[in-house]
């Protein structure tokens, strides 16, 4: 992070949209870029009457004690994230490791919840335990994890690459909110849109993007869990930002600028404001994701055919590659009187859909040619009511980097 402006402006667009917090990814909690980064956006958040808290990346750490002096610090802070007066804290797995004990609950209760109960601090523990050894979050693990007062899942928002070409699943969701609740627990359920990664031969994959995220929504809607966590503000890496990417972050990182300079996802937060505030609401149902004035959406789409040999490319094409499709993916949201209104797509120049809406959130996909893309929405008298028109042409092949990112494209 380059300086407060960003932070500020993070918070405020963050708080715009609707979002109560941001979910800080701590790797290194001594590093000096690190903390220097999160001052500012507790002094951003404190400002504007926004919350912030720690999932600490028990990837890359090795124990509670790495981390509890920057939570110590941090957990009776104003801006910090509280629930039920209890400072909240997740993680990026962790449910491997026992820290030397018996078991990782033994580990995670002696070294971070006693630790903490000794200072009179009694954290909100909602972890990310996705690696703990089950296929989801069933009955036996919260038998076994008593530790922790609910669970999130990261890898759930997603299809895996090695499910192929499926569309995302809530059934782990659904399995591990009603064992959660059962054990007087919460879920944390993730809501992403793509998983992207093309930096170097072990980390390198496509998990699908297309519709998951209108697709996630609604399941969102339909399970109602206890608190929902977006994937991610700016997480260039992985493709899945929906925020600013400052230059900062990825300086020194050239593979990540080669996929992510130029990809802007601001726009996904036309689609997700309006959702935030249903899911606020109870809503249970994409009907009642209402936009804000007549109409709210945007489309997105791959500048790059799955059919690229990327021949140019040392990487070569990402693992899950088969899984993509080529498409303009569109999500738009219309009020309870709309009324008429269609969809036209263009694609290489040529009129390839013209699609029947529905009052709230409509989604739908388009085969996508070479070229440029376009979408208008048409009122019932046929006057174009906004439309949104490429910024990159698609082409069926490179000599440059294998891309599977995605243009998002405001429809306006």
């Amino acid at each position: 992070m380059g300086g407060s402006d960003e932070a500020v402006k993070d918070v405020q667009d963050a708080k715009q949209m609707g979002l109560d917090a941001f979910a800080l990814n701590v790797q290194d909690p001594s590093a000096s870029w690190a903390t220097d980064a999160i001052q500012l956006l507790f002094d951003a958040a404190a400002a504007n009457n926004f919350k912030l808290f720690f999932s600490f990346d028990m990837a890359v750490i090795d124990q509670p004690s790495t981390f509890l002096p920057l939570f110590r610090q941090y957990q009776s802070h104003s801006a910090y994230y509280t629930h039920e007066d209890r400072p909240f804290v997740s993680t990026f797995i962790g449910g491997a490791k026992s820290f030397g004990a018996s078991s990782p609950n033994a580990g995670w209760q002696a070294q971070f919840k006693d630790v903490l109960a000794a200072d009179g601090i009694d954290p909100f523990f909602v972890p990310d335990f996705d690696d703990y050894g089950g296929s989801s979050y069933d009955a036996n693990f919260f038998n076994n994890y008593p530790v922790v007062d609910g669970v999130m899942s990261w890898d759930s928002a997603w299809p895996e690459v090695s499910e192929g070409l499926v569309n995302v699943s809530s059934v782990k969701d659904q399995t591990a909110l009603a064992n959660a609740h059962a054990a007087g627990k919460v879920y944390m359920m993730p809501l992403s849109s793509v998983q992207f990664k093309h930096i170097d031969g072990g980390q390198k994959w496509y998990r699908r993007g297309e519709l998951n995220l209108p697709l996630r929504i609604a399941q969102v809607l339909a399970l109602q869990p206890d608190f929902v966590e977006i994937i991610t503000w700016n997480d260039a890496g992985e493709s899945h930002y929906i925020g600013n990417c400052w230059p900062e972050a990825i300086a020194g990182a050239p593979a990540i600028q080669a996929y992510a300079n130029g990809y802007d996802h601001a726009h996904w937060q036309d689609v997700l404001a309006p959702f935030i505030v249903a899911y606020k609401n109870g809503a249970t149902s994409v009907s009642a994701v209402n936009p804000f004035g007549a109409f709210a959406g945007a489309f997105w789409y791959r500048p790059l055919l799955k059919s690229a040999s990327c021949s140019g490319d040392s990487l070569g094409k990402p693992s899950g590659w088969q899984n993509a499709e080529d498409l303009i993916n569109i999500a738009m949201l219309l009020p309870s009187t709309s009324s008429g209104v269609t969809l036209r797509v263009y694609s290489g120049g040529s009129v390839v859909a013209t699609l029947a809406t529905k009052p709230g959130l409509n989604m739908a996909t388009v085969p996508i040619r070479t070229g440029a893309q376009r979408v208008e929405l048409v009122a019932a008298d046929g006057t174009i009511m906004g439309a949104g028109s490429s910024t990159q042409d698609v082409v069926a092949d490179t000599s440059g980097v294998c891309n599977f990112n995605y243009q998002v494209v405001h429809i306006a």
